[in-house]
Parts: C-alpha cells; structure tokens; sequence
C-alpha cells in the first residue's frame, strides 16, 4: 500500500511539472522576442522542464519589469523633474537633417534632443581618461554623480573612492551607483570610508522587489561620471588596473571615453537620476541649467538605452545609424553579436558601396561571445564587410564612425545583450572636427590588426565549428 501511495505522489509530481513546463511554453511563445528564441524555450520546457523553467526564470524574460522611465504621459515627481529639464533646453536644441542619425524626435528613442554648443574631447585609453576622471572629482564643489559597471578593489579603485571620500568630506554630495552583478566580487567594506564620509551608494538592484526577483540576466553596464552639472565623463572604461593596461592577462587595454561640456551634461543627469529613483524611490535635486560652450558648438545627442524601453531604442539606433552611411562605416566593438535585423542593415550598407569596416579584439575576455562572432564570418565575406582583429592587447572600446561627419562613444556592445538586455549609454555627436579625430584614432588602431581571411573559419576542426553554433545559440543569455 505504501509504495502505491508513493507512486502516486511521484506521478502527480511529475504530471505537476510537467503541466507547468507546458504552461511556462505557452508563454514562451506568446512572450519571447524572437521566434527562434520561443522555438527554443518552448521545447526546452516541454522536454526538460525540471531544468528549464528555472533557466527561463532567470534568462527568459525580454523587458525589465518595475522601472519607472521620466516620459510624457504620467505625472509623477519624476516626470515633472524631467519636463521641466526639457524645458529648459529649448534655446539649444539642434536642428538636424531629417535622414541625419540624430535627426529623430524626442519621444521616439532619446527623450532629450540633440542640443548645439557642446564641447566633447576624445580620451583615448585609461592614460588620458583615469586622470581626467580623478581631476573631476577633484574639482567638484557641489555634487558628483557616479556610475560603473564594474569596480576593483586594487591599486587604482582604492584610489577612485579615496578621491571621493575626500570631497563627501568636504561637503560634496556625492551619490555612488554600481551594477551589483558587475561588482559582485567587492566586499561591504570596500565603501565602508565612502559611506562614513556621508557619500550615498547603492547597487542598482535589477533583482528588487517581488514582482522582478528573478531579473538576473539583465544588468546596468552604464559608466559615468558627472560633476556639478557642468563636466561629464562617460565610455567604455570600468575601474580597475586591467583598465588601465596593467593586468598581465590582457596587456594593453584599447578603450575610449569622452568628456563633455555644454547642454549634453544635463541630458547625462537624466538616466542616472532614473536609475537612482529606482534604487532608492529619491528624487535627486540637481542643476538642470545648461551651460552652452559656443567656443566649440558641437552637436550632440544622449542615448540611455535599456530592456525598460518601450521600444528597443539601441537597435533602432544603430539601424538608424547604418542605414544613415554614404561612404564609410567603422565600428569597433569586443564583441560581435548583431540581431538579424542590424546584420542585414550591415549587408545592406556593403552591398550598396559603403566602406564597412568591423573591428574586435584577437583574444577573448569572454568566451561564449567571442565563439559567437565566428558564427558570421560567412554573412560578412559575402556582402563584402571588412572584419579586423586587433592584435596589440584587447580591445573594449565601443565606437561608431558614420561618413565624415558622426560618431558615437559610449558602452553600447555590437551584440545581443546591449541590444535588448543591458542598461546603455551613449553619446552620439554630429561634428566633422571630433569625427576626424575619432577617424585619425580609428585608423591608428587599424594598423594595429590583421584583417581577417574569411576562409579561417571553415578550416577550423569540426569541434570548434560544433562551440561556435552552441555559443551562438547562448546569445540571448551572454
């Protein structure tokens, strides 16, 4: 009697399971992005549910539940914050070409418009953006906002919060936000000073509250660095030493950042203060004045991207960006993940006498991306897409160069996790002057690589073709 009773139990527990992983595939496929994607899951869940329905738990989901974006259409203290910052943008708001890549209105993808009289200067590797970031925090005397993905407890982190700590003591408001995935290695007391200098830090939190408890898979990769609403630092650079071309591992680090003046200071307040009430609930109180530097008068728009988006603004953009190429398009990124829609732009923008070039790093930092990327060397070589490896330590910089007259800088990977997963930020800029630069910089890390024989690939072992189709079927969960 008792083993029937048992075998009862264990076939209504499997029967249990099993009706569950049914059910989690009927949402799969009403809920997943792609069809590939739902195809994949809904099998996974009817087949091996015991494992799959905590997988798609975590790496199933497609938009960040909770976050509250400042856009029009609901008055809250957030919103009120955020129209009365628009307002004051009026007098420097840009007017751009319609076909032009910032020619978009504010509430499509950007919700602060391409504003003139900017000054932005290229800061090339950790040697001219560490010290420009620490000579900020030095200099600030109101507030300083802070923003990383990552941060090390070594030699050049201590020295970062040390920094910070002697001007939270000097009576600067200092408000510290860092992705708890990202610096999940940094114990409680690496703030501990921080924090008893009266400076606010948090972790972004993507994982707070019931109703996203299991928001794992996403992550706030964002860096920046603002300083009394009048100098912001943002890119591709964490804190760290690797960063800085000092980790063995890696060697030299090739990674840019920009600083900026003028109007687009204020638009890099909004995602931060965004993030922050989603941290905290706070609604920050900042200078929301722009201050125009005619001297330089750059055109410049800000883009905070992020799986919250109504619409998946980082793909559109770079659609926007491609199909915007006349003559040249460069891009350099450490990792090559494009949706199908942005691979097919790309072929497009060949296909019709466009200069693409694409660059990535010769070693990997991450292994299932950099598998990945192989996996396109074929639709590539056949629209006539140019494809470097850079070979003088690893690359991490994420830069677009369109024709002659644009670029963009920020920490927007060419993959599917900056696509539709990460918390992005970039800053987009209209002016010949900095494109040259960015050109001059580009072309200088292009002797730096070898461009690649497309044949490389189908002459790899079985087994490595077998890891690259497998790793390109994990992208959604990179």
């Amino acid at each position: 009697m008792w083993s029937a009773d048992l075998t009862r139990v264990w076939s209504a527990q499997i029967a249990l399971v099993h009706g569950m992983g049914a059910l989690h595939a009927i949402h799969a496929v009403l809920k997943v992005r792609s069809p590939q994607g739902a195809l994949g899951w809904a099998l996974a869940l009817v087949g091996f549910p015991y494992v799959a329905i905590p997988l798609y738990w975590i790496f199933g989901r497609a938009k960040f539940i909770g976050y509250r974006h400042a856009r029009a259409g609901s008055d809250t203290p957030l919103d009120q914050v955020a129209r009365s910052a628009f307002a004051a943008f009026s007098p420097w708001r840009a007017r751009v070409a319609a076909e032009a890549p910032l020619g978009l209105p504010r509430h499509s993808l950007a919700f602060f418009p391409a504003t003139r009289g900017n000054s932005i200067k290229l800061l090339r590797d950790g040697a001219e953006t560490f010290p420009a970031l620490l000579e900020a925090i030095d200099r600030a005397e109101s507030y300083l906002l802070v923003q990383f993905f990552i941060v090390r407890d070594d030699r050049l982190g201590r020295e970062f919060i040390q920094r910070l700590t002697a001007r939270a003591r000097a009576g600067v408001r200092v408000y510290f936000l860092f992705d708890e995935v990202g610096c999940h290695k940094l114990s409680r007391a690496f703030f501990r000073e921080l924090r008893a200098a009266g400076a606010r830090v948090e972790p972004f939190r993507t994982t707070r509250g019931r109703g996203n408890r299991f928001q794992l898979n996403f992550r706030n990769h964002r860096k920046l660095l603002l300083a009394d609403g009048k100098l912001a630092l943002t890119g591709g650079l964490n804190i760290g030493v690797e960063y800085n071309g000092e980790d063995p591992r890696f060697g030299r680090w090739r990674d840019t950042h920009v600083s900026a003046k003028g109007p687009a200071v204020q638009a890099l307040q909004m995602p931060f203060v965004e993030d922050w009430h989603w941290a905290t609930g706070e609604i920050l109180t900042l200078d929301w004045s722009p201050i125009s530097t005619d001297a330089s008068n750059m055109t410049a728009q800000v883009l905070a991207t992020g799986p919250a988006d109504e619409l998946n603004a980082c793909s559109l953009t770079f659609l926007r960006l491609i199909n915007s190429a006349r003559h040249r398009l460069w891009l350099a990124s450490p990792y090559f993940v494009p949706d199908p829609a942005v691979l097919a732009a790309l072929q497009l923008a060949a296909l019709r006498g466009v200069d693409v070039r694409v660059m990535l790093p010769n070693r990997p930092d991450h292994w299932l991306p950099y598998l990945s990327s192989f996996s396109y060397y074929e639709a590539l070589a056949g629209a006539g897409i140019h494809l470097y490896r850079y070979t003088a330590g690893f690359l991490h910089q994420k830069v677009a160069l369109v024709d002659n007259d644009f670029a963009s800088v920020g920490s927007i990977n060419v993959d599917y996790r900056s696509f539709h997963l990460n918390f992005e930020l970039a800053l987009l800029v209209a002016d010949s002057t900095f494109a040259h630069e960015v050109a001059e910089m580009l072309e200088s890390d292009f002797k730096r690589c070898r461009r690649v024989r497309f044949e490389e690939y189908a002459s790899r072992p079985w087994w490595f073709k077998g890891a690259v189709r497998i790793a390109r079927l994990l992208s959604p969960v990179q």
